[in-house]
């Protein structure tokens, strides 16, 4: 690792995050709230922690290799969760632990939307700005940003983008040039933010919930300004224009750009995995639907308003909610949980395993099925009508396997804090999937589990924002071997 390159990267990186308080500021200048000063605090010392990195090595030159921008991933999601818990440790009500403090701050940068804070309808307006803010920067990805402003350190972006990108294709560029592709993602990003936010007060919400909602939607994060989330407002208008919002975003934000760029919708049909992930929620949904209808848990029109919103919510790991899935009956609510292991699209802002993996893993399994009738065939899987190739499959099938072990790991040791089994499982599989929502003792919230439950939950937010390999990796010998 060359701490000449990582340094000055990390640190320029703090300088950007740091203005992110100017707006929860601005909010609480607007507001009359105290919380203005905690904000300038937050404002100047992360200002100066990234400076103070920065500074010393701004002038050395150095190429960047796929080892440092590992690091300087991983690090920086590390240092911003501890910064980003500098608002929440400082608030005078509610009082919150370091862990506390932190446990927020890392389920908002990493669009987990778990939370340990009650009584939000009374909270300062610039603290829940804040909060639904965090989700924002981390939907897409603060070092997305950075990566199209490097240039000026002389650095090359490529080996960030590829460690931050979601999904398993991770080298394709939208423009040929880093630079304008990160530019052109956070403009579509604005774009359909600012639509959001215009979408929610025309079906309405007040501007400031208008606002703050938008950014938890479109990065999938699932924060409300209300502990009733979006069931507060009663309004089956926002439900579905929550749900609209939130199926757009759990798209690969790579056709919403070719969609924007060329004005046609003609390739969302062609793409192999949007078609999966609408046959998933269309299936997941119906089930849903006809199951709280027959069930006598709604009428048929509020079973299909509640049902669908629940289904688009979890399966693209939002974690808003309008009713309560946690108590509908049968086996709804572990459906809707198993459900949100697949997540959304490569390459959008869900969490999850994403749809392609699935899909592969789905028809590797076909073939070999066949294999069994035809031993000696030769079977190619195909995706969109294109041969996948063969290191592809075994990438997804270790992803798999990998994900599976650490989830029981983790699962195993929750329980060993006293957690009983239904917690245990729900709360780590909705901080790995980056849901939010679970089930058991954690229903509600989380701020009634031990700290160390916590501190384990907390990891397992990071490894599913950073789809487990780009953490784990820098705990191999091989990657600090040169």
């Amino acid at each position: 690792m060359q701490f000449t390159v990582v340094l000055p990267v990390l640190g320029f990186l703090l300088m950007v995050f740091s203005l992110s308080n100017i707006p929860p500021m601005m909010v609480a200048l607007i507001y009359g709230e105290a919380e203005v000063s905690l904000f300038i605090c937050t404002f100047l010392l992360t200002l100066l922690g990234g400076l103070s990195m920065w500074l010393p090595y701004r002038k050395i030159q150095g190429n960047m290799r796929i080892r440092d921008g590992f690091v300087i991933t991983v690090l920086f999601w590390l240092v911003l969760g501890l910064v980003g818990s500098l608002p929440f440790l400082m608030m005078k009500v509610p009082s919150l632990s370091v862990t506390d403090a932190i446990f927020e701050s890392m389920s908002g940068l990493t669009t987990t939307g778990a939370t340990i804070l009650t009584g939000l309808d009374h909270m300062p307006r610039s603290i829940l700005f804040y909060r639904q803010q965090l989700q924002w920067f981390g939907g897409m990805g603060i070092i997305v940003l950075a990566v199209a402003i490097m240039p000026m350190l002389g650095i090359g972006g490529m080996q960030l983008y590829r460690t931050e990108t979601p999904g398993p294709v991770k080298d394709t560029k939208l423009t040929p040039r880093i630079k304008e592709t990160a530019k052109a993602l956070w403009k579509l990003y604005v774009a359909l933010t600012v639509t959001c936010a215009i979408g929610y007060k025309l079906a309405g919400m007040d501007w400031f919930d208008a606002i703050s909602h938008s950014f938890s939607t479109v990065a999938i994060g699932g924060f409300s300004t209300h502990d009733a989330s979006i069931g507060y407002f009663q309004s089956p208008l926002i439900n579905g224009m929550t749900t609209f919002f939130m199926f757009v975003a759990g798209i690969n934000f790579a056709l919403h750009f070719f969609a924007w760029r060329n004005k046609t919708l003609s390739h969302y049909p062609g793409d192999s995995e949007t078609k999966g992930y609408v046959l998933i929620l269309l299936t997941v949904a119906l089930i849903t639907v006809l199951t709280l209808y027959l069930s006598d848990t709604y009428s048929l029109w509020k079973a299909v308003e509640y049902g669908v919103f629940e289904v688009v919510s979890i399966a693209t790991t939002t974690g808003y909610s309008s009713s309560g899935f946690s108590i509908w009956p049968t086996f709804l609510p572990l459906l809707l949980f198993i459900n949100s292991f697949v997540g959304g699209c490569s390459g959008s802002t869900a969490g999850g395993m994403k749809v392609v993996r699935i899909m592969l893993i789905f028809k590797q399994g076909i073939r070999e099925l066949h294999r069994l009738v035809h031993p000696n065939a030769i079977i190619t899987i195909k995706l969109g009508g294109q041969p996948v190739h063969s290191r592809t499959g075994e990438a997804v099938w270790g992803f798999f396997a990998t994900y599976v072990f650490l989830l029981v790991v983790m699962f195993l040791l929750l329980m060993a804090t006293g957690l009983d089994i239904v917690t245990a499982f729900s709360t780590v599989a909705s901080c790995m999937n980056n849901l939010g929502p679970a089930l058991g003792e954690a229903a509600g919230n989380y701020e009634s589990l031990p700290d160390v439950a916590k501190w384990i939950l907390t990891f397992a937010m990071l490894l599913g924002r950073l789809e487990i390999f780009t953490l784990l990796v820098l705990f191999t010998p091989v990657f600090w071997r040169y």
